[in-house]
């Protein structure tokens, strides 16, 4: 059976360099409509994902993502944003990019095509079998990523991937894949358009619900957030008091004194 790049079909639009302003905008708006549909299909797969990451992360392990080019990148900004968001340490979920650091704002060439390279980052990190490795490839057949793995793998270390493409190689060496079959690009092969937003869609719910079941969230507030500007500080405030009955200048007392909104309302209420 022959595998095929769905993403790298020929698109049903022809000639777009004909196409107006307002025609580009709204076919390119009706091709993103059908991404979260395509989502949908494969929260099954998300769910059995994160239920790995939980229990592993409940055993004191981390979650790495690995990836080339825009996937890379993808996985670079989840991870960077759970600091900020969740309140937790910069080092428990980490996005490592084909190419290093530098990658992520220009390409490195041929950095894709290490097959060896991931897991010669992993070993950075002292990675270990109470971690969780996700690789992320939208064609599904990106040789960093798919080494990463099977290296993985190796080292019975629990691995999932995502993937724009069904049956990808990549999907078959994951222990856990998540397959968004997004289809043929707007611009052909242009993989950081449908697939890029799909990726983007999943990673979302991986770290936004492994954090809620490791109790990261209140009700729906970001209680652990870091308070690094005005901005967080304002909404920490006004996180407390609408936990607790205290004024405006209570509650930056408390946010001032305690560092977080939890704290705060937890020393409130004499937890």
């Amino acid at each position: 059976m022959t595998f095929i790049k769905t993403t790298e079909q020929s698109s049903k639009y022809e000639h777009l360099e004909k196409m107006s302003v307002q025609e580009l905008l709204s076919n390119i708006n009706q091709e993103d409509k059908t991404v979260p549909l395509a989502v949908e299909k494969a929260l099954p797969q998300i769910e059995v994902l994160v239920t790995e990451i939980v229990a592993k992360m409940k055993l004191g392990g981390r979650l790495f993502y690995i990836g080339a080019g825009t996937s890379g990148r993808l996985g670079v900004v989840d991870a960077s944003e759970c600091p900020p968001t969740f309140g937790v340490p910069f080092d428990l979920v980490l996005g490592i990019i084909a190419g290093g650091d530098k990658a992520i704002r220009k390409a490195v060439e041929n950095a894709e095509d290490d097959a060896n390279q991931a897991w010669i980052d992993l070993q950075e990190y002292d990675i270990n079998d109470n971690d969780v490795v996700v690789g992320i490839a939208a064609s599904g057949t990106t040789p960093y990523v798919i080494g990463g793995l099977k290296a993985c793998n190796e080292h019975k270390i629990i691995t999932g991937s995502i993937s724009c493409n069904a049956g990808s190689p990549l999907s078959q060496t994951a222990q856990f894949p998540i397959d968004v079959v997004v289809g043929p690009e707007f611009v052909t092969g242009s993989s950081r358009m449908k697939a890029g937003t799909a990726q983007k869609l999943v990673l979302n719910m991986i770290s936004t619900a492994t954090m809620i079941q490791l109790g990261k969230v209140k009700g729906n507030k970001m209680v652990d957030m870091q308070l690094s500007n005005e901005k967080l500080v304002d909404r920490g405030v006004k996180m407390i008091m609408g936990e607790i009955p205290v004024s405006y200048e209570k509650a930056a007392e408390l946010l001032e004194k305690y560092g977080s909104v939890r704290k705060a309302v937890n020393f409130y209420n004499g937890k």
